[in-house]
């Protein structure tokens, strides 16, 4: 059984234990692969702005990981809820990072868990003008902060 099919169970036998019916379809994505739930429970499953669906990804990931130490991640998303959110979040960092660059002024996001935080990273990595910073630490949300990267010194 490979990565994706055993998180793909350990998915289902999750809801199941829940008592939620669904459908659960593997799909191949610019991420890698993704869990696509289907179900007519899925405001149960998405949760509050997502909170529930972030649990169950972050739960699915840590148990396939005991079994395969080095598997890559495993997105989870319930009816595209999660697809669309990533969509509107893009679009919001790069206005923000728009405005950080036109003003000068370093711009604080509201707290983000690790899979969001690494989004708005690889989302700017190649824009030479911004830079990101996460504070350190094992707290589970974090406060990107965007800023306009200092002019480099002339030779």
């Amino acid at each position: 059984m490979t990565t994706v099919e055993t998180a793909n169970k350990i998915l289902d036998t999750m809801l199941g234990h829940l008592g939620l019916a669904a459908t659960i379809e593997i799909q191949e994505t610019d991420d890698g692969p993704c869990l696509q739930i289907h179900s007519t429970d899925s405001q149960t499953i998405i949760g509050h702005d997502g909170d529930r669906l972030d649990d169950l990804q972050y739960l699915v990931n840590r148990i396939l990981r005991r079994q395969f130490p080095n598997a890559g991640r495993i997105k989870v998303d319930c009816e595209h809820f999660r697809t669309i959110r990533e969509d509107q979040m893009a679009a919001e960092i790069r206005e923000i990072a728009e405005r950080v660059k036109s003003t000068g002024k370093p711009h604080q996001l509201r707290p983000l868990n690790a899979y969001y935080r690494r989004m708005v990273h690889n989302l700017l990595i190649a824009d030479s003008e911004i830079h990101t910073h996460s504070p350190e630490g094992d707290d589970r949300l974090k406060r990107i902060t965007i800023s306009k990267k200092s002019p480099s010194p002339s030779a």
